[in-house]
């Protein structure tokens, strides 16, 4: 989705609590000339008939929604932004934004919902929320108008009284900015994640120096080892064929199913910091546990009879995410109308690049392995320029000489890791009980989205389940998964202790 890792300081350049009309202000001809202004490359690659991208963010709400009022209060929010007001235009071979006029009844709907069928079957309505989701990204926005909308549900399901669907292109922007987007639309202003820099360990002036330069040739080898892996995966190498892949990219016309589990954020903390790790590296940890426990259910049986896993998995499975990175110079949230400023580090759009995160599918003696391999691999990442240079290519092919290079490679699934609000928020006065953000028109049948929100971390799962019809497995999977690694660096602080 464009939906990136992020390790955020707190919301930036707002100066008062409460809800606070956007401002975008035109200071110059440059800006007076943004309504038609080109689409990025970026924002073309998830128009391609294999990427056409739309982000769903399911929002649920400790209240009911009055649709009268939050339309009102879209029009003071989201419609000044001019991504929300603008329709996307061909010009001589190429898209640009061009300013529109707003209907907010074209964009705001509310369907009839019969209450008394659902009243105290809590498992019936949120199977209905979870159908009208599904029935939602069979159909696509038309391009006459900007490209969003939202659908208000008020239906009383077993976590929220009422649930917000919002529908984005992803042409409009990506994780961050639409995270920004919904931050304005709050009441009171929360915070964020800090990221905490990494301390090099070498002292002195000679042993900084050498640091510097070893740290430069590891980076300078590492991305001419994925530039080429880049080509190869365009042309040669595929990932393994297995019940989580697609065989053809059809499946990015396909419908989605979007599902979720919520765990304890403190449950994950206490392993980050009993291994001494980052939240991203455990949640890659117990997606890649929760895989393999999944696969080796699909390839034979799962246990033997005294109740041990046995292994049915095949050798060498090469299964890959597409794992998108936050390009802002300066990452985090900030306040809307910093966003949209000219030359802001905080950028609008989608300021995006991705790696291929290789997981490692196999059954492990030891939980803390997988956790071993995700780290390891994740330093790898951050020690290459592989995103940097995915985004020049999407820059230069899909603009001037559209190749394999110019797309999104063929891998196995998406990934994408959100650092959300960790107070609670309230959207124009209804209190907000979870985030849940995905996508669907992806070239991909499994996507993984992963979100904090006040003391809890959501996964969430956008499937074909015509692939995988059981999702709910493989969030469970992936529960048992955080369970063992967390029980495991238990018993090993135990035996230290003692």
């Amino acid at each position: 989705m464009g939906m990136e890792h992020l390790n955020c300081s707190v919301l930036r350049s707002r100066t008062h609590l409460g809800l606070k009309e956007i401002k975008v202000r035109k200071e110059t001809e440059e800006e007076e000339e943004e309504e038609e202004e080109a689409l990025s490359p970026m924002a073309r690659m998830f128009h391609e008939p294999q990427s056409n991208v739309y982000i769903i963010v399911i929002v649920g709400f400790k209240s009911t929604v009055d649709p009268h009022s939050f339309k009102a209060n879209l029009v003071e929010t989201m419609v000044k932004h001019p991504r929300f007001s603008s329709v996307q235009v061909a010009d001589g071979g190429e898209m640009k934004w061009v300013k529109t006029k707003v209907d907010i009844d074209n964009h705001v709907i509310v369907p009839m919902v019969d209450q008394d069928q659902y009243h105290m079957d809590m498992a019936a309505s949120d199977k209905f929320v979870e159908d009208y989701v599904a029935n939602l990204t069979k159909t696509q926005i038309s391009m006459s108008i900007p490209m969003w909308d939202c659908h208000i549900l008020n239906l009383q399901t077993s976590d929220a009284e009422s649930t917000l669907v919002v529908r984005v292109h992803h042409s409009l922007g990506d994780g961050t900015s639409l995270m920004s987007l919904l931050i304005s639309c709050s009441d009171e202003l929360p915070s964020f994640p800090v990221m905490k820099k990494p301390r090099s360990a070498a002292t002195g002036r000679f042993s900084i120096w050498f640091w510097r330069c070893w740290n430069l040739l590891f980076l300078t080898w590492n991305t001419v080892v994925d530039i080429c892996m880049c080509v190869a995966r365009a042309y040669l190498l595929k990932d393994t064929e297995t019940p989580l892949k697609a065989s053809s990219s059809s499946v990015a016309f396909t419908s989605r199913r979007i599902v979720r589990r919520t765990f304890c954020l403190e449950d994950v903390k206490s392993v980050k910091n009993a291994t001494n790790t980052t939240v991203n590296d455990v949640m890659l940890a117990i997606t890649q546990a929760g895989l393999s426990r999944y696969l080796n259910r699909k390839y034979g049986k799962a246990k033997s009879d005294n109740g041990e896993w046995e292994t049915n998995l095949p050798n060498n499975i090469r299964l890959t995410a597409t794992l998108f990175i936050n390009m802002r110079s300066s990452p985090g949230i900030y306040a809307l109308e910093e966003m949209v400023k000219k030359k802001s580090k905080a950028e609008w759009g989608n300021k995006i690049g991705y790696v291929l995160f290789p997981f490692k599918i196999a059954l492990k003696d030891n939980p803390l392995d997988y956790l071993k391999d995700a780290k390891a691999t994740m330093d790898r990442k951050k020690a290459t320029l592989e995103a940097q240079f995915r985004l020049f290519m999407a820059e230069v092919f899909v603009k001037f000489y559209p190749t394999k290079l110019a797309a999104f490679p063929s891998t196995t699934m998406w990934f994408s890791n959100v650092a959300g609000p960790q107070d609670q928020i309230s959207i124009f006065g209804n209190p907000v009980a979870f985030i849940a953000p995905s996508l669907y028109g992806q070239p991909v049948a499994l996507t993984v989205h992963i979100i904090s929100y006040e003391k809890k971390i959501s996964v969430v799962l956008s499937v074909d389940d015509n692939i995988i019809p059981d999702p709910y497995k493989l969030c469970d999977d992936i529960k048992k998964a955080l369970k063992l690694i967390k029980n495991t660096t238990i018993g090993v602080r135990g035996l230290m202790n003692n």
